[in-house]
């Protein structure tokens, strides 16, 4: 990656520029001089730092927008057919009653958790700290028995990836 242009290249450059080229035509038209590597980014950012790149590219000619069938057409003028309408940012939602599997956590904070305990966190609504469950951890897992099997799926990673498949008897 060269981080310094030399004079040449950038006098390269802004002779591109002010031809019309694109910063990615341009920085074609460098490699192919000078057999170097310049990325059209790499010639966008050195643009912009010589005080080239704010020159008015309106001058090129404009791209034709392709066509589109009148059918695309009508889904672009219709709106959406569903529309909520705003929430105001005061209103909270209600507090969800999460999953609960019959485990008594420690309540350890973060500082007091040890290798292989269970790292399911409780708490941090509002005011309340967080706290993590502490037990052993599973196997293989962050979290203790209970808690990934809280934070699974049911059936085993192979049963999950499964596709129901439909076999037919063809005589």
């Amino acid at each position: 990656m060269q981080i310094n242009w030399p004079p040449e290249h950038c006098a390269a450059l802004q002779e591109c520029l002010a031809k019309g080229l694109s910063f990615a035509e341009a920085a074609d038209a460098i490699n192919a001089r000078f057999h170097t590597g310049y990325s059209r980014n790499a010639t966008l950012g050195r643009a912009k730092r010589m005080g080239l790149a704010a020159l008015d590219r309106s001058k090129r000619s404009p791209r034709v927008p392709q066509q589109l069938h009148p059918s695309q057409l009508r889904k672009l003028r219709e709106p959406a057919t569903e529309t909520r309408p705003p929430t105001a940012v005061s209103e909270r939602p209600d507090r969800v009653q999460l999953r609960c599997v019959q485990i008594v956590p420690r309540h350890l904070s973060l500082i007091d958790l040890e290798p292989g305990d269970c790292r399911y966190p409780y708490g941090g609504d509002e005011d309340e700290a967080i706290t993590f469950c502490g037990h052993p951890q599973r196997e293989g897992s962050s979290y203790c028995l209970g808690h990934f099997h809280l934070t699974r799926d049911p059936g085993t990673a192979s049963e999950r990836a499964a596709v129901p498949v439909r076999l037919r008897l063809v005589a």
